[in-house]
């Protein structure tokens, strides 16, 4: 009996589970219970769309793009040889004897975008910087020898050439329509990783002090950017050439949601320009230029602290012969505001030499407006104004005392050197020099022109310590840079 009632018991509970798990099935197959939400054919149509019009996109642009590979040649000291101090083998080998630098051969990847039929292709500077040799990789799988047909590392781009006809390009688009927020696309070989695409946003537009070029107006964006990508392109949603990759930040080499593309508009400019000339033949308006800080606003009675605070102008100049005095602001260069001085540096730097343009100027407290005739930068002033230098004098700009800023700063007739025009606030002499102070001395070596001061700031080593005598405040006195 006891076993009967147990078998009865067990049959009773199996069937309410039976009945339980029934019930589940079909509670869960209820419309009101569906496990998970429903989605609506309207969505589903909506990111197809918007995947075939990336693909679209994609499929349009990937044969522009181009791997580049390049070999170049590195020096490295030798290893120590037991009988270099040797006088028997110094005698018939000669004091060079085992001091001679090894070679090695060494290889890098970068990007490069086609920009017409004929072969011309752009690409970073330090993509192609120092190359023995440079192969170019087409999407079609073709390979080609390039050759440079000039540089820029004011701005890092290069345009390099190749031997073929009739292959893809891409469209320029219009950089200074770009909106933060609006969708773009980088393409490139990351990673050596051919024909990669990213998407992302416009993070910011107009970025500079960055420290990677001399002129800086980046383009920023969160697309995916990586050792590789530099020289690729940043496109638009039409299919457009808006940017050149260049560079990321970065704390870990790879990929952290920050990179930066040279505008196409500036990219144009200087194409066009090492195509025609091999160089870079840029305007120049003969101005020191600042920005204003606050203090500065409250000393000059400004409302606000947009525009170029003027705080010299070149004997002779452009901005001499249009009547620009210091202590003028600029704030507008053919009726664009110019905010900050970057802003204007680049605009007259892109001008090309021989227009007339229109500046208006704040002074004293009235809006002026100037006629100037851009002129093309000075030989002399190439490299020492825009202060390329990759060590501690990097941003720094100077120029030649002529009389009348000898005269009007009040400059002792013994006092010889530079005076400095510019002092970039991303250099390790922010905060340190100023415009005014007149460079007498670089490591203990005398510059009394612009030309000794290229001579000795050139040899100087990129981790490199550098001495200074400076005269300021009718005194000279010694300063030091450290190289970050």
């Amino acid at each position: 009996m006891k076993k009967e009632r147990i078998y009865r018991l067990s049959r009773s509970f199996y069937v309410i589970l039976l009945c339980f798990a029934l019930a589940v099935i079909n509670i869960s197959a209820s419309p009101a219970y569906a496990v998970g939400p429903k989605i609506s054919e309207q969505s589903t149509d909506l990111l197809i769309r918007t995947g075939n019009a990336m693909a679209e996109i994609a499929a349009a642009v990937k044969p522009a793009i181009v791997n580049i590979s390049t070999t170049r040649t590195e020096k490295m000291a030798g290893a120590a040889n037991p009988f270099a101090n040797d006088p028997f083998f110094r005698r018939f080998f000669g004091d060079q004897f085992g001091q001679q630098p090894r070679e090695r051969k060494s290889s890098a990847l970068g990007s490069g975008v086609i920009v017409s039929p004929d072969g011309y292709i752009i690409t970073n500077y330090h993509v192609v910087k120092d190359a023995d040799e440079i192969k170019v990789l087409l999407s079609d799988k073709r390979e080609f020898t390039g050759k440079i047909v000039g540089s820029d590392p004011k701005t890092e781009i290069s345009v390099v050439k190749i031997d073929a006809s009739g292959l893809p390009t891409m469209p320029m688009g219009d950089s200074d329509r770009l909106l933060v927020g609006d969708i773009v696309l980088a393409v490139g070989n990351p990673y050596g990783l051919n024909q990669t695409v990213t998407m992302g946003i416009v993070s910011a537009t107009g970025r500079a002090n960055v420290g990677i070029a001399d002129y800086e107006d980046f383009i920023q964006t969160d697309a995916a950017i990586n050792p590789g990508n530099s020289g690729g392109a940043l496109v638009n949603v039409r299919g457009q050439l808006v940017g050149i990759n260049t560079a990321i930040f970065t704390t870990t080499g790879g990929y952290q949601g920050i990179g930066f593309a040279i505008p196409s508009n500036m990219v144009k400019l200087i194409k066009e320009s090492l195509i025609k000339y091999g160089k870079v033949v840029r305007g120049w308006l003969g101005v020191s230029i600042q920005r204003i800080t606050p203090e500065l606003a409250k000393q000059f009675n400004l409302q606000d602290e947009n525009g170029a605070l003027v705080s010299d102008v070149v004997e002779d100049s452009p901005a001499q012969k249009a009547g620009l005095k210091r202590g003028d602001v600029i704030i507008e260069y053919d009726g664009k505001k110019t905010d900050e001085p970057y802003q204007l540096r680049n605009m007259v730097a892109n001008t090309p030499p021989g227009e007339e343009h229109t500046l208006t100027v704040k002074r004293e407290g009235k809006v002026l407006t100037l006629k100037v005739m851009i002129r093309e930068l000075p030989a002399e002033l190439q490299q020492a104004a825009a202060g390329e230098y990759q060590n501690a004098l990097r941003g720094i700009g100077v120029q030649d005392i002529s009389p009348e800023i000898a005269k009007q700063l009040n400059i002792p007739e013994r006092i010889k050197g530079v005076i400095i025009t510019d002092v970039d606030e991303a250099s390790v002499a922010a905060g340190v020099l100023a415009p005014g102070d007149i460079i007498q001395e670089v490591n203990r070596q005398k510059v009394a022109n612009v030309k000794e001061y290229q001579a000795v700031a050139s040899r100087i080593g990129k981790g490199q310590a550098v001495l200074l005598l400076i005269y300021r405040n009718g005194a000279s006195i010694f300063i030091t840079l450290s190289a970050k």
